[in-house]
């Protein structure tokens, strides 16, 4: 028995997010159909992180054991033939039996595309969130550094979170211009529920003056979601990438790279 790891780039708006559901609309369910055909055998599937509906994801990290020997490029062409043309596997490789896709991770990262203008635009309508109102960048800046550390982000946890401690640690909570988007980079060494997202609604509730950034404070105390701000739309959330030990060899691109390959524009605040 191999064990395999392969990255996956997807476009979310049209799939129920990662996990299976009944009825087979997301993309875990797309990935083991096409790797049932590919292989002639069941095969489950392991990933990084899972994502909500419409989500997208430059390169999500997948793990399966199998007895099936090929090479590395054809486990990526053979499955991108059974794959929609929203799904594609990038890279595959083998690896040890102790690599786990979540497990080993040792942090992960999401990047929110934010669009700042009057008027909304149909061409980046499933790719980017969208603000009509002018925000102060100022302010949000202040309540996303007092949000890094480790905290309980109790407050920025869905109701149906199943994760066993809301305490994580957010090691990066960026925001830089980039035309008329914003580029929101969160890297922590994991997500809870609906985290990111979450996280947006109350950054941008500062941004819009609604509450300073001092409030920020009093969520991470209160420990309460009901607190905070709605739950921002996932429209312009992607799952940016996964860190992983270096003895793993795995083919990790930066935020930069990402951008420049799958969306062919690299925004100011990562170039």
């Amino acid at each position: 028995m191999a064990r395999i790891a392969l990255g996956l780039s997807y476009d979310g708006s049209a799939w129920h997010g990662w996990q299976t559901q009944p009825g087979g609309q997301t993309i875990q369910d797309q990935l083991e159909a096409a790797l049932k055909v590919f292989t002639t055998t069941p095969v489950e599937t392991i990933c990084a992180g899972r994502t909500d509906a419409g989500v997208h994801a430059f390169s999500q990290v997948v793990h399966l054991d199998t007895h099936i020997e090929r090479r590395m490029e054809s486990w990526v062409r053979g499955l991108n033939t059974y794959l929609p043309s929203s799904i594609a596997v990038q890279w595959a490789q083998p690896v040890s039996d102790d690599f786990h896709a979540r497990f080993s991770a040792t942090s992960r990262t999401y990047i929110y595309v934010l669009r700042t203008s009057r008027v909304r635009c149909p061409l980046t309508r499933t790719r980017a969130g969208w603000v009509y109102s002018s925000l102060d960048l100022d302010a949000m800046r202040d309540a996303a550094t007092r949000l890094l550390g480790e905290h309980d982000f109790s407050s920025f946890r869905s109701a149906d979170c199943q994760a066993a401690s809301p305490v994580r640690d957010l090691q990066q909570l960026s925001i830089e211009p980039s035309g008329d988007f914003l580029v929101f980079t969160f890297k922590a060494n994991a997500f809870l529920h609906h985290m990111v997202r979450n996280l947006m609604g109350t950054l941008l509730h500062v941004g819009r003056g609604r509450q300073p950034a001092q409030w920020v404070d009093t969520l991470l105390a209160l420990k309460d979601r009901r607190e905070a701000a709605p739950t921002f739309a996932p429209n312009g959330l992607y799952f940016a990438g996964v860190d992983y030990p270096a003895h793993f060899g795995l083919p990790l691109l930066s935020a930069h790279a990402h951008f420049r390959h799958h969306l062919g524009f690299v925004p100011a605040g990562l170039a």
